[in-house]
């Protein structure tokens, strides 16, 4: 009877691929929270959706963009929810409260901090950052960031 010896050299698989998940896992676990990776605030209106009506193309384009500020910034589940029911309620302002109900359950399913999209709850900070209230630092950091209010709707 022959019995077989373990190799005494790794192969590839045994050396790469573990080194790949290492690096993988460092860069998801790594990631941090770290204020100094706010990014810039940016918008496109209405993520997904249009900005207004046939009549008037950008009717609720503030309203979006103001939501997209609040979710550039992040911060706790309380926060979000704010901010979804602010926008559903701009919307309702603005004479559409169907497209306003429509709107506020596509930003609750859609805008969850834990899927990798450009529009998550927090998407300014580095994914994953879940919900987690700003520090002192972080705040202020995103005061310098943003911009300001009166200029929100040239954005």
């Amino acid at each position: 009877m022959k019995i077989a010896m373990p190799n005494s050299e790794p192969n590839w698989r045994q050396i790469v691929l573990p080194s790949i998940s290492l690096i993988a896992l460092l860069g998801v676990c790594g990631t941090g929270y770290a204020s100094e990776h706010l990014q810039p605030f940016a918008t496109e209106g209405c993520s997904l959706f249009p900005d207004g009506t046939t009549e008037n193309e950008t009717l609720w384009r503030l309203c979006c963009v103001i939501h997209d500020l609040a979710y550039w910034r992040g911060g706790t589940y309380d926060e979000r929810l704010e901010a979804d029911r602010a926008l559903q309620r701009c919307v309702e302002e603005r004479g559409e409260s169907e497209i306003a109900r429509l709107m506020y359950s596509g930003v609750r399913a859609g805008g969850t901090p834990y899927s990798p999209t450009p529009f998550r709850w927090g998407f300014g900070w580095p994914y994953p950052r879940g919900y987690k209230a700003l520090t002192e630092e972080e705040r202020e950091l995103v005061e310098n960031l943003a911009p300001e209010q009166d200029s929100l709707q040239d954005l």
